[in-house]
């Protein structure tokens, strides 16, 4: 007797089972690496996005791009993550690790078809992931931190993909000196350098391109606090950071005070003038040339500083305050009662205020041994700035990683050809069903050099075939396609590199993720989450850190 057919969901729910959601979320992370294809290597395109408000995007960084992107399907949301963490964690390599998991989904599609267990794939593909980590191990040369010619060619095989590459070494110079400047040594041979923390960049509209500069020293866009009576140029000052207002103590809440007499008000006025007298009194102790304060600094503050031919500077971020403090060996101070002739920083060369553009800038520069430093950019238009800016912070995170591993591996497709050769010969010695879906991640690898030919508009076929013949047994790994004109070449002559944490990265990231989409045989949408009734969901209240503070614009005084 046949049973009437049971609801075990809602029929709210849509359930998607089978076969059926591997194919959707294939097609769904094709798409997603179709939209940033083109933006893979020198010759790339870039792509123009709108915003909520209105603003525009112009960038070929494939983070940037999908970051921007609002996309409702699950799988390839979680293809946008791949290129996040790939810029947290090594800052370069976003678009690659798109394409070359699309590319990983794509082939595994041919195997579902095949009904295949995902399983199986995912087990073939792991294997694929470590032999290609061995192979790059085998590939890698590594270099001499301290080069600076050959760092310069792998910043600039980095940035040589992105809009900036017309300028040539200017913003790998930018970046090399930037992150050079910064680094701070751990001993044990490990390096460590905090891009966010202590590299400022300033974008300044106006001027060239070529006018941009990395400073010994640091930049703010603040003037000093009466600009007649100041110096604004003070050559070695002695600089002191303090944390703390130098004004009057204003209660809390309204606080009521009795007078009796008419003597007892003045006797109030004059206990608030003496506070701040004590203060600035304590501060000019140590002869200071340059006042910068976090907080407020009242105008009778202001008139002892200027007396005494002080430069004093109020409110200013804290971002910014660590920063001078980094350049210029001075220590933060919060109580003036406890200032110390160590907290004075003398490492400054040069303290001056300029005027760029029509904003002020005060300048700290010519440190003696900086571990901070202000990345200065000039440029035609706010969106060509962006744009720099970005392709600075990648270039920035490549000289970090060579400083961090400095290991080289071969661009230009170059690496992807190799490790794509050895596995297939590895192939023939797997037993068992796992050997085609290995070949088939073999063959996934090639999806890099292809797009490059691709975007270089060169016959691709061709190509890749001669390319492959030249990888076929293994050697000549340095052979691969140099993006601009599409011609092979060998890229040791080229000078393209690409940092062996990149890399590794990139194949990690990408194989581990194809895996687990393919794991996916089931999707349940329209899931409503239980609440108490009449409760409805509060908004969580964002808290601010103080690292979002420097995106901020402080109000001008």
């Amino acid at each position: 007797m046949l049973h009437s057919p049971m609801l075990v969901l809602k029929d709210s729910l849509k359930r998607e089972s089978g076969s059926k959601v591997q194919h959707a979320n294939i097609q769904a992370s094709k798409a997603v690496a179709d939209i940033i294809r083109t933006t893979l290597g020198p010759r790339s395109m870039l792509k123009m996005l709108l915003d909520a408000s209105g603003g525009i995007v112009v960038t070929n960084d494939g983070n940037a791009i999908l970051r921007e992107l609002d996309i409702a399907h699950p799988a390839a949301k979680s293809m946008i993550e791949l290129s996040r963490t790939q810029d947290e964690e090594v800052g370069d390599g976003t678009t690659s690790v798109i394409v070359l998991a699309g590319e990983m989904l794509h082939v595994a599609e041919a195997f579902i078809d095949k009904n295949y267990h995902p399983t199986v794939i995912c087990r073939a593909y792991n294997k694929a992931l470590e032999d290609a980590i061995a192979v790059l191990d085998k590939i890698a040369i590594s270099v001499d931190v301290n080069d600076r010619a050959s760092m310069l060619g792998l910043v600039k095989s980095s940035i040589g993909t992105k809009f900036t590459s017309q300028f040539g070494d200017l913003i790998a110079d930018l970046a090399i000196e930037a992150t050079t400047i910064v680094g701070v040594d751990h001993g044990q041979g490990l390096r460590e350098v905090d891009i966010k923390k202590y590299i400022k960049v300033e974008k300044v509209p106006g001027g060239q391109l070529e006018d941009s500069k990395v400073l010994q020293g640091v930049m703010f866009q603040k003037d000093v606090v009466a600009p007649g009576k100041m110096r604004r140029k003070i050559v070695n000052p002695r600089v002191i950071l303090l944390d703390c207002p130098l004004e009057y103590k204003k209660g809390e809440n309204q606080t009521n005070a009795e007078l009796v007499k008419e003597e007892d008000w003045s006797i109030l006025l004059r206990m608030e003038e003496e506070y701040v007298e004590n203060i600035c009194m304590q501060i000019l102790k140590f002869k200071p040339d340059l006042v910068i304060t976090e907080k407020g600094l009242s105008d009778l503050a202001c008139h002892y500083f200027s007396k005494a031919g002080v430069s004093a500077i109020r409110r200013l971020r804290k971002t910014d305050n660590n920063r001078i403090a980094k350049a210029c060996g001075a220590t933060i101070v919060n109580r003036p009662d406890e200032l110390q002739e160590s907290d004075v920083g003398t490492g400054a060369g040069l303290f001056e205020v300029k005027k760029i553009g029509d904003e002020f800038f005060a300048f700290i520069v010519d440190c003696k041994d900086p571990k901070a430093c202000t990345v200065l950019l000039r440029g035609a238009s706010k969106d060509l700035l962006n744009e720099v800016e970005r392709n600075l912070q990648d270039a920035m995170s490549v000289a970090r990683n060579i400083i961090k591993n400095p290991k080289l591996l071969p661009g230009g497709g170059a690496t992807e050809l190799t490790v794509s050769a050895m596995l297939k010969q590895k192939s023939s010695s797997i037993e068992g069903i796992e050997k085609w879906p290995y070949e088939a991640a073999a063959i996934a690898f090639e999806a890099i050099p292809r797009t490059l030919a691709q975007n270089c508009g060169v016959n691709v076929i061709r190509i890749m075939t001669a390319l492959q013949g030249k990888h076929a047994n293994g050697e000549n790994a340095w052979i691969g396609i140099d993006g601009n004109t599409g011609a092979i070449t060998d890229m040791k002559e080229r000078k393209i590199w690409d940092s062996y944490n990149v890399k590794a990265q990139t194949f990690k990231t990408a194989i581990e993720a194809s895996c687990m989409l393919l794991r996916i045989d089931d999707i349940v949408s329209g899931i409503k989450k239980k609440q108490a009734p009449g409760a409805g969901a509060a908004p969580k209240p964002q808290v601010e850190t103080e690292a979002d503070a420097d995106g901020e614009q402080i109000l001008p005084d």
